[in-house]
């Protein structure tokens, strides 16, 4: 084999580089930020998971496979999501545990009006036929005209509802779901919750006079890059939405169409967490929290724990939004500082704390007392390790974990979070489905 001198072989590495794959990848920024991956993804798969595990069921006692449609799949995170969920009960030794396996899944269709990212989805899935694209306006009606329904389960993800600007085109879609649909069909809407902290200067005890928001697209750069490109940055017109909003648009659909519509459940996605967090604009007075529970969970990374503190500021004729922000800002902030101090107190060479750490007092919500007895379990077994980075790669990320545990277990799933998200079922006429 003749030798290569440097500079022939320099080609190979630009090569790689133009492939994208030799990037230095940071869960700190952009839009598939740790938070993303490890607080929203993970949120809406435990709460969409009973769901899918009833509607595989249903078709596998009808002796066929899953059909999905995921309107404004965008570059297919939706199928993203819902592959990724996995069964609860799965054994540790156990591999394959995601619900929606090849022998489960019939046909994934996923429609979207943006032609790039259509041709990014069919970048990364094209060679799967079972997963197809179509470029769509989803707001304009084009179910009744669609040749691949039914579905089992039509899916929506990170706000696409609050694409329907006009109330009217998101009832006219339920309804055209229901003339079509042949049994117990499933529909996710995801919609910008109406009162999150993040857009608090939007908040109104009159939604019906401002329905829509601005959405300025500007989390994705850092504080810098957002002042000088602030002039180019995209804006959208987004539906802003609470529980008795949406509930009102499902009971419309139920009645025009005639078809009973039933509100499963909603959850709340992203408290204190949501992009805008950073941005600060729609409020000013919003601390970068989302920035620091990106800290949290990057992997090497010591965060500064003080910047998870939380300083909600009320806003005045919202009692029942203050009380329960403050609420949570007490739980989220008590917890934070409790691990502070058990970080402070805790002697790692010899395995014992220093101190005593205050006690957990009764009194406080359950969750925040198993969160605190957890996190000082987690302290004390670091010092049995000996090596690695634990505070970094272990304490901190549980940490995060145990905040994430606060947020889904002590919200009101009323539109608090950047995300209100809610599975609604429709019982349509008893026919067979397409196999």
């Amino acid at each position: 084999m003749s030798k290569t001198n440097g500079q022939e072989q320099m080609p190979a590495y630009s090569e790689a580089v133009s492939s994208g794959m030799y990037a230095k990848r940071s869960g700190l920024l952009g839009k598939y930020d740790n938070v993303r991956k490890f607080w929203e993804d993970e949120n809406t798969r435990l709460f969409l998971r009973p769901y899918l595990q009833e509607a595989i069921e249903r078709a596998r006692h009808q002796m066929r496979r899953l059909r999905i449609i995921d309107l404004g799949c965008g570059s297919a995170d939706g199928y993203e999501l819902l592959s990724g969920i996995r069964y609860r009960d799965a054994d540790l030794h156990q591999v394959e545990v995601e619900m929606l396996s090849p022998d489960v899944l019939g046909l994934y269709k996923g429609v979207d009006l943006n032609q790039d990212l259509l041709d990014q989805a069919r970048g990364i899935y094209g060679d799967n036929p079972k997963l197809v694209f179509q470029q769509v306006d989803f707001t304009q009606g084009f179910l009744a005209k669609d040749q691949d329904g039914p579905y089992d389960l039509y899916f929506t993800s990170f706000g696409t509802f609050s694409h329907h600007n006009d109330d009217e085109t998101a009832i006219q879609l339920l309804c055209d779901i229901a003339e079509g649909s042949r049994g117990p069909t499933l529909v996710v809407c995801d919609w910008l919750g109406r009162y999150s902290y993040e857009w608090q200067s939007l908040w109104t005890e009159q939604p019906e006079q401002l329905k829509n928001m601005d959405y300025v697209v500007s989390y994705i750069y850092n504080q810098e890059e957002r002042a000088r490109k602030r002039d180019s940055l995209q804006h959208l017109t987004l539906r802003l939405m609470s529980r008795e909003e949406a509930e009102h648009i499902i009971g419309e659909a139920s009645r025009r169409s005639g078809a009973k519509m039933q509100v499963r459940g909603f959850f709340d996605r992203s408290i204190f967490t949501g992009r805008h967090m950073d941005t600060g604009e729609y409020n000013p007075q919003a601390k970068p929290l989302r920035q620091a529970v990106n800290a949290i969970h990057e992997t090497n990374h010591r965060a500064n724990l003080e910047e998870l503190i939380v300083d909600y500021v009320p806003k005045p004729g919202f009692p029942f939004l203050n009380d329960y922000y403050e609420g949570l800002q007490m739980a989220w902030n008590t917890l934070v500082k409790y691990v502070i101090e058990l970080l402070d107190s805790y002697d790692e060479q010899n395995r014992v704390f220093r101190y005593e750490p205050s006690p957990v007092p009764a009194t406080y919500p359950r969750q925040l007392r198993e969160m605190m007895k957890r996190m000082r379990m987690i302290v004390e077994s670091v010092g049995w390790l000996g090596n690695g980075l634990p505070r970094e790669n272990i304490i901190e990320p549980q940490l995060g974990y145990a905040l994430r545990y606060l947020m889904n277990t002590m919200q009101q799933a009323q539109g608090c979070g950047h995300g209100l998200v809610g599975v609604v079922e429709i019982q349509g006429r008893e026919k067979p489905m397409r196999q």
